[in-house]
């Protein structure tokens, strides 16, 4: 039997708002790798065709924390709750999972493996952190459209000059985390 390795990344760890996504990507061994790049590196357009064929072509599944987590956990713990939530939901189980940056979320019965820069050196990384940010981003996108003075659209929620400023004119919102330094000190006078 061919060893199944998933790959797992986050997003959204420093942004301001939102909760915070993982993928886990098992890749179909047909599956066309050369196109296949961190998520960082590629156009909106380009992660959203590939977001696409990675799903018909692969066993995956995405996972988050939400902003509750994010605060009582910190932003840390809860990207690896996100990440521990995508490999279980996984319809097939990994022999090894391979995960994005120097932390692994810690799951019984699952051979786990940190590689740092991982979205640059292994597909189904790669593939992981594709997922992860399409997801994450129509979500996003999805909120924006209630609060348009944050342009969430076109930042994701980062704390871009116009969002800072668009905090300070308009204030914190629901989906903003309080616990986050920009934002905690909009809030402490």
């Amino acid at each position: 039997m061919k060893k199944l390795i998933a790959g797992v990344d986050e997003v959204g760890r420093g942004s301001l708002v939102g909760p915070v996504f993982a993928a886990a990507v098992i890749l179909n061994s047909k599956i066309n790798k050369k196109e296949i790049k961190d998520s960082k590196k590629l156009s909106k357009t380009k992660r959203e065709i590939l977001e696409k064929y990675i799903k018909k072509n692969s066993f995956w599944a995405v996972g988050s924390a939400s902003i509750i987590e994010i605060e009582k956990l910190n932003i840390l713990n809860a990207s690896l709750l996100a990440m521990k939530r995508a490999i279980k939901k996984l319809k097939k189980k990994p022999r090894l999972v391979l995960v994005d940056g120097n932390k692994v979320p810690k799951l019984q019965n699952y051979k786990i493996k940190n590689i740092i820069k991982g979205d640059q050196k292994i597909s189904e990384i790669s593939a992981a952190s594709i997922v992860a940010k399409v997801s994450r981003d129509r979500l996003i996108t999805k909120i924006s459209k209630k609060y348009k003075n944050y342009s969430w659209d076109k930042n994701a929620g980062y704390g871009t000059n116009k969002h800072l400023k668009a905090i300070k004119k308009f204030g914190v919102t629901k989906y903003h985390r309080k616990t986050f330094k920009p934002v905690h000190n909009m809030l402490s006078p």
